[in-house]
């Protein structure tokens, strides 16, 4: 199978490709800096534009991850429209470039969020939830759903990730964190009983795979560790996973005041349980938040 990957040189994509390329599948991925690409995504082919690939150039299956990271910096005038080009407006071009293909690839999976769900308090949410009175992050996340799903028009079976954060040892929220816990000082943020959803890099990996190789599986799946936690207890248990106290919490007006609405990505909560990706079939090799946290930190070298 040749696979297509927008955003692949980021945390996901890098490890989506070790996996299907030792699975003996092709891959082809769109980069601003396409020279890096085969470096850092286990040989893979880098592109810079879809125009670059011509009706010879087969592609069965496209995964979608591009985006600019949502958290790296406070959401100015500015920083909202990138957020918006990144996702909404590059998924567009790229269901545009699919609808001119004269045969559209059989799959797209595509990232979305469990911010789609908004702060929800203490309501258990599922993929059947309604959507909810829209902040920024919501708002984002169902205008960029909006554009994956026009490809189902063109025949390709289509499947929408919720992300959860993903939790990897070497990117994504946990190595910003780490820094802080071990040296003691990190807590609780806001409140600390605000749901957080959760998922292992690993499980991530297995739930695409799941998705691609069963046809049966289209539509909106929550990607999130069936066992979601309050803040408060992430905070206990990745503290007690480094040996090391957390006694500094960080209050919520703080957080507003250095953030400001960027702020609800941390003192909001969403509680998420996978509903539609446990019926699926699909089954998760970290569940349990403990588990997975040693397995990250305290695997072999």
């Amino acid at each position: 199978m040749q696979i297509l990957l927008t955003g692949g040189t980021g945390l996901v994509g890098r490890a989506l490709c070790r996996h299907f390329s030792q699975q003996g599948h092709s891959l082809i991925v769109l980069s601003r800096d396409p020279g890096k690409v085969a470096g850092l995504c286990s040989g893979a082919r880098g592109i810079g534009s879809l125009e670059e690939l011509n009706v010879t150039d087969a592609v069965d299956a496209v995964i979608n991850l591009a985006g600019a990271p949502i958290a790296d910096r406070p959401w100015t005038k500015g920083r909202r429209r990138m957020l918006r080009e990144s996702r909404i407006d590059l998924t567009r071009n790229l269901v545009d470039w699919m609808s001119r293909r004269d045969q559209a690839p059989g799959v797209l999976l595509s990232a979305s969020a469990t911010g789609w769900y908004g702060d929800r308090g203490e309501e258990q949410l599922d993929e059947t939830s309604a959507a909810p009175v829209a902040d920024f992050a919501s708002q984002l996340c169902q205008d960029w759903e909006a554009e994956v799903m026009r490809a189902a028009e063109l025949g390709t079976r289509v499947a929408c990730l919720r992300f959860a954060p993903v939790l990897a040892a070497d990117g994504g929220m946990l190595a910003r964190l780490l820094p802080v816990f071990r040296l003691g000082l990190g807590g609780r943020l806001g409140s600390g009983q605000q749901w957080m959803p959760w998922i292992h890099l690993d499980d991530l990996v297995r739930l695409f795979d799941h998705l691609l190789s069963n046809d049966s599986c289209q539509g909106i799946y929550n990607a999130c560790s069936p066992m979601p936690v309050r803040n408060a207890e992430f905070t206990r248990i990745l503290a007690q996973t480094v040996r090391r106290p957390a006694i500094f919490p960080a209050p919520a007006w703080l957080l507003r005041l250095a953030l400001g609405e960027m702020s609800i990505l941390l003192t909001g909560g969403q509680h998420v349980m996978p509903k539609r990706t446990a019926d699926s079939g699909f089954d998760w090799q970290y569940p349990e938040l403990s588990a997975a946290l040693q397995q990250l930190l305290h695997k072999p070298a």
